[in-house]
């Protein structure tokens, strides 16, 4: 993997975790989820599309804002 193709999470403010970059997403059998280039997954756990998100956190005023140390 080229370091411009690196996989980045990024877990936003009261939201989903945004991931970008070269990344393959497969659940717990090892079947291969398809995704985009950037694609959003759930945090909040009530998404009508899990793993990803479908904008619920914003409906159910989903909270959690954590920090790296």
């Amino acid at each position: 993997m080229s370091e411009n193709n690196k996989a980045n999470l990024q877990i936003r403010d009261n939201g989903p975790i945004r991931v970008t970059g070269d990344v393959e997403l497969m659940d717990s059998q090892g079947n291969v989820f398809t995704t985009k280039k950037a694609f959003s997954l759930c945090r909040c756990g009530a998404s009508s599309n899990k793993p990803f998100c479908d904008g619920t956190h914003k409906k159910i005023e989903f909270d959690s804002e954590p920090r790296a140390d």
